[in-house]
Protein backbone atom coordinates (compact mmCIF):
# COMPACT_ATOMS: atom_id res chain seq x y z
CA UNK A 1 0.00 0.00 0.00
CA UNK A 2 0.72 3.93 -0.39
CA UNK A 3 1.99 6.14 2.68
CA UNK A 4 -0.22 9.02 2.39
CA UNK A 5 1.18 10.35 5.51
CA UNK A 6 4.42 9.79 7.18
CA UNK A 7 4.97 10.94 10.74
CA UNK A 8 8.86 10.55 11.93
CA UNK A 9 9.87 11.77 15.20
CA UNK A 10 8.12 14.71 15.69
CA UNK A 11 8.64 16.80 18.52
CA UNK A 12 7.02 20.26 19.71
CA UNK A 13 7.60 21.89 22.46
CA UNK A 14 6.19 25.58 23.28
CA UNK A 15 7.83 28.10 25.70
CA UNK A 16 11.73 29.26 26.45
CA UNK A 17 14.21 27.34 29.02
CA UNK A 18 12.79 28.22 31.96
CA UNK A 19 9.03 27.50 31.10
CA UNK A 20 9.17 24.56 28.41
CA UNK A 21 6.27 22.36 27.34
CA UNK A 22 7.01 19.33 25.82
CA UNK A 23 3.18 18.88 23.60
CA UNK A 24 4.52 15.89 21.35
CA UNK A 25 6.75 13.94 22.42
CA UNK A 26 8.74 11.55 19.65
CA UNK A 27 5.86 10.54 17.70
CA UNK A 28 5.98 8.13 14.71
CA UNK A 29 3.04 6.38 12.51
CA UNK A 30 2.35 6.07 9.23
CA UNK A 31 -1.39 6.26 7.09
CA UNK A 32 -1.73 4.34 4.11
CA UNK A 33 -3.96 5.91 1.04
CA UNK A 34 -7.63 4.93 1.44
CA UNK A 35 -7.58 4.60 5.43
CA UNK A 36 -10.04 6.48 7.55
CA UNK A 37 -7.89 7.30 10.75
CA UNK A 38 -8.94 9.13 13.92
CA UNK A 39 -7.08 10.24 16.93
CA UNK A 40 -8.23 10.60 20.45
CA UNK A 41 -6.63 11.60 23.91
CA UNK A 42 -7.45 13.82 26.88
CA UNK A 43 -7.52 17.55 26.80
CA UNK A 44 -4.01 18.68 26.29
CA UNK A 45 -3.03 15.24 25.25
CA UNK A 46 -1.35 16.62 22.35
CA UNK A 47 -3.48 15.60 19.58
CA UNK A 48 -4.63 19.00 18.69
CA UNK A 49 -1.00 20.34 18.28
CA UNK A 50 -0.57 16.95 16.18
CA UNK A 51 -3.00 18.02 13.72
CA UNK A 52 -1.87 21.83 13.57
CA UNK A 53 1.30 20.22 12.42
CA UNK A 54 0.39 17.92 9.65
CA UNK A 55 -1.88 20.84 8.50
CA UNK A 56 0.93 23.06 8.29
CA UNK A 57 -0.65 25.83 11.24
CA UNK A 58 2.29 25.09 13.15
CA UNK A 59 5.73 23.86 12.36
CA UNK A 60 7.23 20.69 14.36
CA UNK A 61 10.36 21.40 17.01
CA UNK A 62 11.95 18.19 15.24
CA UNK A 63 11.49 15.36 13.16
CA UNK A 64 9.86 14.78 9.52
CA UNK A 65 6.12 14.51 8.80
CA UNK A 66 5.79 13.86 4.91
CA UNK A 67 2.09 13.85 3.05
CA UNK A 68 3.06 11.55 -0.77
CA UNK A 69 6.30 11.90 0.07
CA UNK A 70 6.43 15.60 -0.08
CA UNK A 71 8.53 16.36 3.25
CA UNK A 72 6.09 19.61 4.37
CA UNK A 73 8.48 20.56 7.28
CA UNK A 74 11.05 21.67 4.72
CA UNK A 75 8.33 23.81 2.66
CA UNK A 76 8.03 27.40 3.10
CA UNK A 77 6.67 30.37 1.44
CA UNK A 78 4.39 29.74 -1.97
CA UNK A 79 5.39 26.23 -1.67
CA UNK A 80 3.98 25.69 1.72
CA UNK A 81 0.59 27.71 0.07
CA UNK A 82 0.79 26.01 -2.68
CA UNK A 83 0.67 22.42 -0.94
CA UNK A 84 -1.69 23.63 1.15
CA UNK A 85 -4.26 24.41 -1.35
CA UNK A 86 -3.56 21.33 -3.74
CA UNK A 87 -3.03 18.49 -1.34
CA UNK A 88 -4.71 19.10 1.92
CA UNK A 89 -8.59 18.93 2.42
CA UNK A 90 -9.83 20.46 5.78
CA UNK A 91 -13.21 19.87 7.61
CA UNK A 92 -13.14 22.29 10.60
CA UNK A 93 -15.87 22.14 13.75
CA UNK A 94 -17.15 25.65 13.18
CA UNK A 95 -17.79 25.23 9.04
CA UNK A 96 -15.79 28.31 8.40
CA UNK A 97 -17.99 28.92 5.39
CA UNK A 98 -18.30 32.57 3.91
CA UNK A 99 -21.77 33.89 4.92
CA UNK A 100 -21.80 36.22 1.95
CA UNK A 101 -21.29 33.16 -0.59
CA UNK A 102 -23.64 30.96 -1.73
CA UNK A 103 -22.89 26.72 -0.74
CA UNK A 104 -22.15 26.67 -4.56
CA UNK A 105 -19.43 29.20 -4.51
CA UNK A 106 -18.29 28.17 -0.94
CA UNK A 107 -16.63 25.10 -2.52
CA UNK A 108 -16.61 26.80 -6.19
CA UNK A 109 -14.08 28.96 -4.46
CA UNK A 110 -11.29 25.94 -3.28
CA UNK A 111 -11.37 25.45 -7.51
CA UNK A 112 -11.46 28.86 -8.30
CA UNK A 113 -8.00 29.79 -6.33
CA UNK A 114 -6.45 26.96 -8.65
CA UNK A 115 -7.52 28.52 -11.51
CA UNK A 116 -9.90 25.72 -12.29
CA UNK A 117 -12.13 26.24 -15.76
CA UNK A 118 -15.58 27.14 -14.67
CA UNK A 119 -17.15 24.27 -16.71
CA UNK A 120 -14.68 21.92 -14.71
CA UNK A 121 -15.72 23.59 -11.69
CA UNK A 122 -19.37 22.66 -12.29
CA UNK A 123 -19.02 19.38 -13.10
CA UNK A 124 -17.35 18.78 -9.89
CA UNK A 125 -19.25 20.32 -7.63
CA UNK A 126 -22.03 18.81 -8.87
CA UNK A 127 -20.34 15.20 -8.21
CA UNK A 128 -19.12 16.10 -4.80
CA UNK A 129 -22.89 17.61 -4.11
CA UNK A 130 -24.73 14.01 -5.19
CA UNK A 131 -22.32 12.57 -2.83
CA UNK A 132 -23.29 14.34 0.31
CA UNK A 133 -26.57 15.10 -0.37
CA UNK A 134 -26.33 19.18 -0.63
CA UNK A 135 -27.65 19.23 -4.61
CA UNK A 136 -31.11 21.20 -2.81
CA UNK A 137 -28.89 23.80 -0.73
CA UNK A 138 -26.28 24.80 -3.29
CA UNK A 139 -28.22 28.26 -3.93
CA UNK A 140 -28.74 29.09 -0.19
CA UNK A 141 -26.52 31.07 2.08
CA UNK A 142 -25.11 29.42 4.93
CA UNK A 143 -27.57 31.31 7.67
CA UNK A 144 -30.31 29.51 5.40
CA UNK A 145 -28.81 26.05 6.08
CA UNK A 146 -28.84 23.91 9.08
CA UNK A 147 -25.56 22.99 10.80
CA UNK A 148 -25.53 19.04 9.43
CA UNK A 149 -26.16 21.02 6.01
CA UNK A 150 -23.35 23.61 6.67
CA UNK A 151 -20.83 20.98 7.12
CA UNK A 152 -21.44 18.84 4.82
CA UNK A 153 -21.32 22.10 2.65
CA UNK A 154 -17.70 22.43 4.30
CA UNK A 155 -16.85 18.83 3.39
CA UNK A 156 -17.69 19.24 0.24
CA UNK A 157 -15.31 22.19 -0.15
CA UNK A 158 -12.41 19.80 1.08
CA UNK A 159 -13.32 17.36 -1.12
CA UNK A 160 -13.86 18.75 -4.60
CA UNK A 161 -9.93 19.60 -5.01
CA UNK A 162 -9.68 15.64 -5.18
CA UNK A 163 -6.39 16.44 -1.99
CA UNK A 164 -4.33 13.52 -1.18
CA UNK A 165 -5.10 13.66 2.71
CA UNK A 166 -8.74 15.12 4.18
CA UNK A 167 -8.31 16.26 8.02
CA UNK A 168 -11.17 16.54 10.05
CA UNK A 169 -11.02 18.74 13.27
CA UNK A 170 -13.76 17.77 15.63
CA UNK A 171 -16.02 17.65 12.69
CA UNK A 172 -19.01 16.78 14.22
CA UNK A 173 -18.53 19.12 17.39
CA UNK A 174 -21.14 21.54 16.74
CA UNK A 175 -23.42 19.46 15.08
CA UNK A 176 -26.95 17.44 16.70
CA UNK A 177 -26.60 13.49 17.12
CA UNK A 178 -28.49 12.94 13.86
CA UNK A 179 -26.79 15.34 11.85
CA UNK A 180 -23.33 13.86 13.34
CA UNK A 181 -24.52 10.71 12.67
CA UNK A 182 -24.99 11.27 8.88
CA UNK A 183 -21.93 13.05 8.38
CA UNK A 184 -20.05 10.28 9.41
CA UNK A 185 -22.06 7.78 7.50
CA UNK A 186 -21.06 10.31 4.34
CA UNK A 187 -17.24 10.05 5.54
CA UNK A 188 -17.21 5.97 5.65
CA UNK A 189 -19.00 5.76 2.42
CA UNK A 190 -16.88 8.42 0.58
CA UNK A 191 -13.65 6.52 2.20
CA UNK A 192 -15.03 2.79 1.15
CA UNK A 193 -16.08 4.15 -2.28
CA UNK A 194 -13.93 6.65 -3.04
CA UNK A 195 -10.63 5.66 -1.01
CA UNK A 196 -10.38 8.99 0.53
CA UNK A 197 -7.77 9.16 3.41
CA UNK A 198 -9.27 10.66 6.30
CA UNK A 199 -7.30 11.87 9.48
CA UNK A 200 -9.45 12.83 11.86
CA UNK A 201 -9.12 14.38 15.44
CA UNK A 202 -12.06 13.67 17.74
CA UNK A 203 -13.07 13.72 21.44
CA UNK A 204 -16.05 11.42 20.74
CA UNK A 205 -15.89 7.51 20.87
CA UNK A 206 -18.93 7.40 18.64
CA UNK A 207 -17.65 9.23 15.84
CA UNK A 208 -14.38 7.78 16.00
CA UNK A 209 -16.09 4.60 15.92
CA UNK A 210 -16.67 5.00 12.60
CA UNK A 211 -13.00 5.49 11.50
CA UNK A 212 -10.71 1.84 10.24
CA UNK A 213 -8.02 2.26 12.99
CA UNK A 214 -7.75 5.21 16.03
CA UNK A 215 -4.97 6.00 17.89
CA UNK A 216 -4.91 7.58 21.89
CA UNK A 217 -2.32 10.34 22.19
CA UNK A 218 -1.45 10.54 25.77
CA UNK A 219 1.07 13.35 27.28
CA UNK A 220 2.39 13.57 24.24
CA UNK A 221 3.02 10.56 22.72
CA UNK A 222 1.27 7.43 21.43
CA UNK A 223 -0.51 5.64 24.27
CA UNK A 224 -2.40 2.69 22.26
CA UNK A 225 -4.00 2.11 19.21
CA UNK A 226 -6.86 -0.21 17.68
CA UNK A 227 -7.79 -1.42 14.85
CA UNK A 228 -11.32 -2.12 13.61
CA UNK A 229 -10.57 -4.90 10.85
CA UNK A 230 -13.48 -6.91 10.09
CA UNK A 231 -15.28 -5.76 13.21
CA UNK A 232 -18.72 -4.48 13.49
CA UNK A 233 -19.04 -0.60 14.17
CA UNK A 234 -20.36 -1.66 17.48
CA UNK A 235 -17.89 -4.18 18.33
CA UNK A 236 -15.20 -1.33 17.28
CA UNK A 237 -16.91 1.42 19.72
CA UNK A 238 -16.77 -1.26 22.73
CA UNK A 239 -13.26 -1.74 22.11
CA UNK A 240 -12.51 2.03 21.82
CA UNK A 241 -14.06 2.43 25.46
CA UNK A 242 -11.73 -0.47 26.84
CA UNK A 243 -9.00 2.28 26.09
CA UNK A 244 -10.79 5.14 26.59
CA UNK A 245 -11.33 2.79 30.67
CA UNK A 246 -7.71 2.14 30.72
CA UNK A 247 -6.67 5.91 29.85
CA UNK A 248 -8.71 6.71 33.34
CA UNK A 249 -11.36 9.09 34.62
CA UNK A 250 -14.97 9.41 33.27
CA UNK A 251 -15.80 9.21 29.81
CA UNK A 252 -16.62 12.76 29.39
CA UNK A 253 -13.42 13.54 30.76
CA UNK A 254 -10.58 11.30 28.85
CA UNK A 255 -12.43 12.21 25.71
Amino acid sequence: MESILKIENIEKYYGNKTNLTKAIDNISFEVQRGEFVAIMGASGSGKTTLLNCISTIDKVTSGHIRVAGEDITKLKGNKLNKFRREELGFIFQDFNLLDTLTAYENIALALSIQNVSASTIEKRIKQVANQLDIEKVLNKYPYQMSGGQKQRVASARALVTSPKLILGDEPTGALDSKSAKMLLERFEALNKELKATILMVTHDAFSASYASRVIFIKDGKIFNEVIRGDSSRKVFFNKIIDVVTILGGELNDAL
